[in-house]
């Protein structure tokens, strides 16, 4: 099999990332965005996906998080995009649900190659830590987009805002474990035949 990694480095005026990923890995993961509620949500995802993460970044914080939160899931996801090259022998769909508490989330992934993104996770606070509730369902449909992919993640029930979103990019985690696992196939999993 095809060693599926990535390594990226996107540099603006906004912000600074490095990004290196490994698909196959054993859920080894360090992230520093310098948003301590990102950090939490982004190792959630990639430790249950069983990714090998590294991401830093460096960020005008000084303005707010949208820049940060942004551009890390844009990173992120052009890194999933490139590890799987031309997606040939992965199952493609995925599904995940994942409890945390009071709070039951559910994440379906199509790596179709059309990104698309509907998320409701039903968040009523205005920040969790230094991270805007408004921007953590930015965080996913930017990293549906960059990845290429159809992502739907909903949280069924939940009281906790914390709870709720961390319920949300788990089950996403189990959704992209599944669609990124290798089939006895080593064709693209299209009836187009290409993603």
């Amino acid at each position: 099999m095809t060693e599926r990694s990535a390594t990226i480095t996107r540099r603006t005026r906004e912000t600074d990332i490095s990004v290196r990923l490994d698909l196959d890995g054993t859920g080894v993961v360090e992230v520093k965005t310098g948003i301590g509620f990102l950090d939490h949500l982004l190792t959630a995802v990639a430790m249950h996906a069983g990714f090998d993460l590294s991401l830093v970044a460096r960020g005008d914080l000084e303005i707010d998080d949208h820049h940060t939160a942004e551009d890390c899931a844009l990173v992120l996801g052009a890194a999933i995009d490139q590890a799987l090259g031309e997606r040939r022998g992965i199952t493609r769909f995925g599904a995940g649900f994942a409890p945390l508490d009071e709070a039951l989330a559910r994440a379906v992934v199509d790596f179709s190659g059309r990104p698309f993104a509907r998320i409701a996770l039903g968040l009523t606070r205005e920040r969790l830590g230094e991270l805007s509730c408004e921007n953590i369902p930015h965080v996913l449909t930017s990293l549906a987009i960059a990845a290429r992919m159809t992502l739907h993640v909903d949280v069924l029930v939940g009281e906790n805002d914390h709870h709720r979103a961390e319920a949300g990019f788990k089950a996403l985690a189990l959704a992209l474990r599944a669609a990124v696992t290798v089939t006895r196939s080593s064709a693209v999993p299209s009836t187009k035949g290409v993603l």
